[in-house]
């Protein structure tokens, strides 16, 4: 029969688990959740810091909002902002954040979006070659699997190229001022689609397309609407663009080969997905598969993390007014 003492050192465990999950200070952020009837009501979300991220003072499960400042991430009002650099004394460190949308609960909110659409208005004008601000939805466990914390200290992260385990992914927006890419990437299992079937408007010849000012200037904040378009099935996605009061069609991805193709990815969208955002460059190919060549304007040089880092260490971007619900709905008034 176990002891008094074990029961004891059981309770405070527990307890010592309670309390370093509800000290966390979770930034807020307010979204939107639409529908066609009803319009828009406020949603009581903010954001969580992955669970690894590496310069903020306070350990995952009891962070402050100096932590997440530390870590280049601060709210205000229905906007968020990540900065790749951040400041330690004289010393500028590489934070590179990435966040997950949770509730009030503090569970990851999980965004049912077959046949739904998803909006977001962004400032791409800081971002330059090199860099990707990462707009973007993972098949996460809405209670972060069960690890100590939960979600609530950002735990459980998945994604389609196994990074923590594999996962369906959907990448909203992979972007810098120059370049921009759509991108499904279904998984099979444990099999993943670590490629993706995705649409850039570079690659497919509109040069002019996503540009400072271009058809779509990066130069100014804008919207992004994306509409996963199917009842019961996923057959289509659509993008558009509103900047200025005009309406931009953005293009569309119809099919997807493999692993599940757009079927799967629809399935995985109508489970419910976690917002992820983030901030990043690529020592390994500077950021190329995005925007170099035939996907964008830049080269190695420009690209390099140490050239980003000297020439822009400023980099930013700003998501704000996210929306999810009925197609239609996110943008109405």
């Amino acid at each position: 029969m176990p002891s008094k003492f074990l029961y004891a050192g059981l309770l405070v465990s527990l307890l010592t688990s309670a309390i370093a999950q509800s000290s966390e200070q979770h930034p807020p952020l307010p979204t939107w959740k639409c529908t066609t009837s009803g319009g828009c009501v406020q949603q009581n979300t903010s954001v969580v810091l992955d669970k690894d991220s590496k310069y903020a003072k306070g350990a995952a499960g009891s962070r402050t909002a100096d932590d997440y400042a530390a870590m280049g991430v601060s709210t205000l009002e229905d906007a968020v902002t990540l900065y790749h650099y951040v400041k330690s004394g004289s010393t500028l460190n590489p934070a590179s954040p990435r966040i997950y949308l949770i509730d009030d609960a503090g569970k990851y909110v999980m965004m049912e979006l077959l046949n739904q659409e998803l909006s977001v208005d962004v400032d791409y004008s800081q971002v330059p070659c090199g860099e990707n601000g990462a707009f973007y939805l993972s098949e996460m466990k809405a209670d972060g699997g069960g690890s100590s914390g939960g979600a609530a200290a950002g735990q459980g992260y998945c994604d389609a190229q196994c990074q923590g385990y594999c996962c369906n992914e959907m990448d909203i927006l992979e972007a810098n001022a120059k370049a921009t890419a759509m991108t499904p990437h279904p998984c099979s299992g444990n099999d993943c689609d670590k490629s993706g079937c995705g649409y850039n408007p570079y690659a497919s010849g509109q040069r002019n397309f996503w540009a400072t000012g271009g058809t779509v200037d990066t130069n100014k904040k804008f919207t992004v609407v994306t509409q996963f378009v199917g009842s019961g099935t996923l057959t289509q996605i659509n993008r558009q663009y509103i900047q200025d009061g005009k309406q931009i069609n953005g293009g569309s991805i119809s099919s997807c080969g493999g692993f599940g193709g757009l079927p799967g990815m629809g399935q995985a969208l109508g489970r419910g997905m976690v917002l992820a955002i983030s901030i990043w460059n690529d020592a390994t190919q500077q950021m190329g598969w995005l925007d170099a060549g035939n996907n964008g304007p830049c080269n190695t040089a420009e690209s390099t993390p140490s050239a980003i880092q000297s020439q822009h260490p400023d980099t930013h971007v700003i998501f704000s007014n996210i929306r999810w619900g009925d197609i239609g709905s996110t943008t109405k008034g």
